[in-house]
């Protein structure tokens, strides 16, 4: 199995859990909130301002704080980010 990035993401309660990233776009992120077979899985889409992605997870709001722009660098030919490597389209 491919190693996955983890992020931090804060619930609407203000907990912070971390998460597994399965699929990282400009236009989505898709994690996964759990280990193993009771894992769920989520995606993150931006904000309407664009700062922030956000997604629900049984009833549960999940809150991404890195902007569209951030994550876009992120995966840019020209970022040398560790995202670079693992999320090319």
């Amino acid at each position: 199995m491919q190693k996955h990035d983890k992020i931090k993401v804060e619930t609407e309660s203000g907990q912070i859990i971390e998460v597994t990233v399965t699929s990282v776009s400009p236009e989505a992120i898709w994690v996964l909130v759990g280990d193993g077979p009771h894992a769920s899985k989520c995606k993150l889409e931006p904000t309407r301002n664009q700062r922030a992605y956000a997604g629900s997870i049984m009833g549960r709001e999940l809150i991404y704080s890195r902007s569209v722009e951030a994550i876009r660098a992120d995966l840019s030919p020209a970022s040398k980010s560790p995202l670079e490597k693992r999320w090319k389209r």
